[in-house]
């Protein structure tokens, strides 16, 4: 999966795990800060890192979650991960 399709497969999960109305993975700025401009809590956080692991098949440590701050840096550590493999 290129870079592109990761980030907007990020963005579809996301949206759809906080049930965020009135953007699409096409319009969701991924360098939009998820906690700050957000607003989404530790609990989200944690939702949305139990599904990228079950889709990629990856480990996300609770203390990586700091790094998850947008969908550019969720789409990088998805890949880093992969390619630890």
């Amino acid at each position: 999966m290129d870079k592109e399709g990761l980030i907007l497969r990020v963005a579809e999960i996301i949206i759809s795990e906080l049930k965020l109305e009135d953007v699409t993975p096409q319009t969701f700025n991924p360098e939009l800060d998820l906690v700050d401009e957000l607003g989404i809590d530790s609990m989200d956080l944690t939702t949305v890192a139990l599904v990228l692991q079950d889709e990629y098949g990856i480990r996300i440590d609770e203390d990586d979650y700091p790094k998850l701050k947008n969908i550019k840096a969720i789409a990088e550590y998805i890949e880093m991960k992969l390619n630890e493999k």
